[in-house]
C-alpha cells in the first residue's frame, strides 16, 4: 500500500467513517468485499463515566 497517488473516499467509506464518529464508544465489526465496506455490526457498547 505504498501508493503515492491521491485517494478519494467512496460513498460506502464515507458512511463507515460517519458511523465510527457517531459511535463514541463501543466495538464495530466491519465486513469487506472487493476492498469496500459492505456491512458493519455494532458488537458492544460501553458507557464511560
Amino acid at each position: 500500500m505504498n501508493e503515492s497517488k491521491n485517494l478519494s473516499l467512496t460513498e460506502k467509506e464515507k458512511l463507515l467513517l460517519k458511523l465510527i464518529r457517531e459511535l463514541g464508544y463501543g466495538e464495530v465489526r466491519i465486513f469487506v468485499a472487493d476492498g469496500q465496506p459492505v456491512r458493519a455490526e455494532e458488537i458492544k457498547k460501553s458507557i464511560k463515566f
